[in-house]
């Protein structure tokens, strides 16, 4: 629960940002901050600074790479989209993992399996509308997030993991921080602003030095961020992820609070439909993969990389 309200708050603030920010400077601050609270917390907690002595440099890159497009492709989409909708759309996530086992693990999935990851599948595409007047092009950027995350557990699976969750976290946000440098000495002094799209004008805004206040949002996104992602870590290693999983879906209703809320986005009855056979699919695929004794695939699929 405070690992899902955590992420959704780190959402708020992000959306909140976004019509004043580049999203790769948020994307500096929030990686920049959260790297030093791992480095000074959690790092001491799990044991010793030597663990970040890691061997497995090129999984490091490559998870980060992989995070670094889906969290860029979700805040981007984010920047127009209600942030109820868009939640709703990434968590057809774990619905992509169990397709893609499929498909690159060459795992087996029956029929029932199938028939959720379909009904969420026409979840999603109640809630974007393709070819109708409410439909945005920004609706499948989360859809594109959902996908690599989806990507990135099943490479997980095959590569695996054995790093503790404070490293993985340390080489995580050294990615963030690097490409996010990248970028706004690419585009931080604003050449390629202009667009006339809000979506494009976040990606390209140029670089603007924060005052105090926002400077302390931008600290208070990195402590969340990485407090959050340390929970559900530890979550996760100290129960069952049959007790845990279905608490992550708590952002998909806190999202839809935040939204309404703060930005006034009611989802109206076609969207709820979607909204519902989302959660729905989700939640009953993630049931059956316990009832067939495969709680990892979701104990990894449900640990948001945001």
């Amino acid at each position: 629960m405070g690992a899902a309200t955590a992420f959704s708050l780190n959402d708020v603030a992000i959306k909140w940002l976004s019509g004043d920010y580049p999203l790769h400077e948020i994307t500096f601050f929030r990686s920049l901050f959260a790297i030093c609270i791992t480095l000074a917390v959690f790092v001491p907690l799990e044991g010793s600074y030597r663990s970040l002595l890691s061997r497995r440099l090129r999984f490091h890159a490559l998870r980060g790479a992989i995070v670094v497009t889906a969290n860029m492709a979700f805040y981007t989409g984010l920047a127009t989209l209600p942030l109820g909708e868009a939640t709703a759309i990434y968590f057809v996530s774990p619905l992509f993992i169990t397709a893609l086992s499929v498909l690159l693990l060459g795992e087996t999935v029956g029929p029932r399996r199938w028939i959720a990851v379909l009904a969420g599948l026409a979840g999603v595409v109640i809630v974007i509308r393709p070819g109708g007047s409410a439909f945005q092009y920004a609706a499948l950027l989360p859809l594109f997030a959902a996908f690599f995350y989806a990507l990135l557990q099943i490479t997980t699976r095959k590569i695996g993991v054995t790093e503790k969750a404070s490293t993985l976290s340390f080489y995580l946000n050294f990615v963030f921080i690097l490409f996010s440098g990248m970028i706004g000495l690419m585009f931080g002094d604003g050449r390629f602003s202009g667009t006339g799209s809000a979506n494009l004008e976040f990606l390209l805004r140029a670089w603007i030095w924060p005052p105090a206040s926002d400077l302390l949002l931008l600290a208070g996104i990195g402590l969340i961020g990485s407090v959050g992602g340390y929970l559900v870590s530890q979550a996760y290693r100290i129960s069952q992820a049959g007790l845990i999983a279905p608490f992550e879906y708590v952002a998909m209703p806190l999202a839809i609070f935040w939204s309404i809320a703060i930005w006034g986005d009611w989802p109206d009855a076609i969207a709820w439909v979607g909204i519902v056979l989302i959660a729905g699919a989700g939640l009953f695929v993630f049931f059956r993969e316990m009832a067939l004794g495969n709680p990892l695939r979701w104990k990894a699929a449900l640990r948001r990389g945001r």
